[in-house]
């Protein structure tokens, strides 16, 4: 990451603290490390933006259904599902400092140093013998790597490492209340695994054909032993996850169709195309027959925001072993019954917040009409997902303006979220307004009285012009719909 796009990122996490999007957990008590909460604009955001994504998936496809699982499952269900014996990186600690590192972000970060210096061809040479060892799963392979290029702790300087060992990720806790006789469970690492589960539930109850899918969005936990990059990798975080069943055989059909489906939806949001690209796996997951990740161009670089994964029957058939429940569908178009294959799409919630937020941030200077210049921070979100749609500002707080102004929050608060402030000069208002992405400001004044207009303010350009205030409501719904 280069000088300039660390200040950009640094400037990011200091506007979300400032203006209530995120703040640091327990931040009282000196908060705790890689866990973050959501402030009023950043909860509306985050809300918006999982509305955004379960309407595309569940409103907008006949075929997929949404679900609400517990967090706690059966232990049973993470064995058959392998999170047990595989769900592990690999990790090396230094000796001097006693630092744990995740062997992959510890190289990842060297080859990031080659790309400042230019060696960007060194750096992808790198990055690929790396690849290499992790899908051999070659430790001491990988060990010596990370002492030829002199890759050293960040804390001690030294390069004494331990060897690379691996490292359980889920969290364990106790079910029952005595803990001599409680049973350990965990907190699931994924929430794919209770969509599984209740494949024949819905599939039943929903009265569904393949291929279907099952959509659900909640909290996942995971013990990253290198939290890092903000609200980017936290061991708390939110995933919005479909999988979808088919006939065995179709696979590849669907695989192809839903990556190019998800890539479409972020496109969707007016985000340049060139900020995303995707990446196909090398080391694919113990139950995966493809897989891809879509990045995005960070500012700290190029970084997975959803993976798509063609997951084979591994999953049900897993379940059907461990359970010994049948997991099979009928299917009356071929007269058989079969365990289905399965597609999943996995977004993380909040690194697409950070994606938003990262995408909208701009530090803009302003020339205005008599040369002169200012400055102002614009956040320029999305209106459909943006946290206050409207801001409606008289301009004094006397002569009935702000009893009007208050006759159209009435009017607008049933469809969309609005924000209603009669403090301090119009324009340091319209500055607050841009800083929280509000898309379109109002403004109430004299001239409403006499003839029905206020003043439309729109955030990216900054124009103004009037309209009946009657033609508000529909203005700002013809954006945001």
């Amino acid at each position: 990451m280069s000088i300039q796009q660390d200040n950009q990122f640094q400037a990011i996490i200091s506007h979300a603290k400032e203006y209530g999007f995120v703040f640091p957990s327990s931040e009282i008590y000196d908060g705790l490390s890689a866990v973050y909460d959501y402030g009023p604009y950043g909860s509306e955001l985050k809300k918006n933006i999982r509305d955004y994504w379960w309407k595309s998936m569940t409103q907008l496809h006949e075929n997929i259904v949404g679900i609400d699982a517990a967090i706690f499952m059966h232990p049973t269900t993470w064995k058959a599902s392998g999170h047990v014996d595989n769900f592990s990186d690999p990790m090396i600690d230094n000796k001097d400092s006693k630092k744990r590192y995740r062997v992959d972000h510890l190289i990842e970060a060297k080859a990031d140093q080659l790309k400042e210096k230019g060696e960007e061809k060194e750096a992808e040479a790198l990055l690929a013998s790396m690849d290499s060892l992790l899908a051999a799963e070659d430790f001491a392979g990988l060990k010596q790597l990370i002492i030829d290029q002199k890759i050293n702790c960040s804390v001690s300087g030294t390069g004494n490492w331990t060897d690379i060992r691996q490292f359980n990720l889920m969290f364990s806790t106790q079910l029952g209340s005595v803990a001599e006789d409680a049973d350990t469970i965990y907190l699931r690492p994924e929430t794919a695994q209770g969509i599984f589960v209740n494949f024949l539930n819905v599939q039943k109850t929903a009265r569904m054909k393949i291929p279907f899918g099952i959509a659900q969005t909640g909290k996942a936990f995971r013990n990253e032993i290198v939290a890092r990059q903000f609200i980017f990798r936290m061991r708390e975080f939110e995933q919005m996850e479909m999988q979808f069943f088919v006939r065995p055989g179709t696979e590849g059909e669907w695989y192809k169709y839903w990556k190019e489906a998800r890539l479409k939806w972020h496109l969707g949001l007016g985000i340049d195309a060139s900020k995303y690209r995707y990446h196909d796996h090398v080391k694919l997951a113990h139950y995966a027959k493809e897989a891809c990740d879509i990045e995005y161009e960070f500012p700290f670089g190029f970084k997975e925001v959803e993976g798509i994964h063609s997951r084979s029957d591994f999953d049900l058939a897993q379940h059907q072993l461990y359970s010994k429940k049948k997991m099979q569908y009928f299917d009356t178009e071929i007269n058989q019954n079969y365990v289905p294959y399965v597609v999943e799409t996995s977004i993380g919630l909040d690194r697409m917040f950070l994606l938003i937020l990262s995408n909208a941030y701009e530090e803009e200077t302003i020339t205005k009409e008599d040369g002169s210049t200012d400055s102002r921070v614009v956040l320029h979100i999305p209106p459909k997902i943006a946290p206050v749609k409207l801001a409606i500002l008289p301009l004094t707080k006397k002569d009935g303006l702000p009893e009007i102004a208050r006759e159209l929050v009435d009017e607008c608060k049933p469809y969309f979220k609005c924000f209603y402030e009669e403090k301090d000069a119009i324009g340091k208002r319209y500055r607050r307004q841009d800083a929280i992405g509000t898309p379109f400001c109002v403004t109430i004044d004299h001239q409403t009285k006499e003839d029905q207009t206020v003043t439309v303010r729109y955030r990216d350009s900054m124009v103004q012009e009037r309209v009946l205030m009657s033609k508000v409501k529909e203005l700002v719904m013809g954006e945001i719909l």
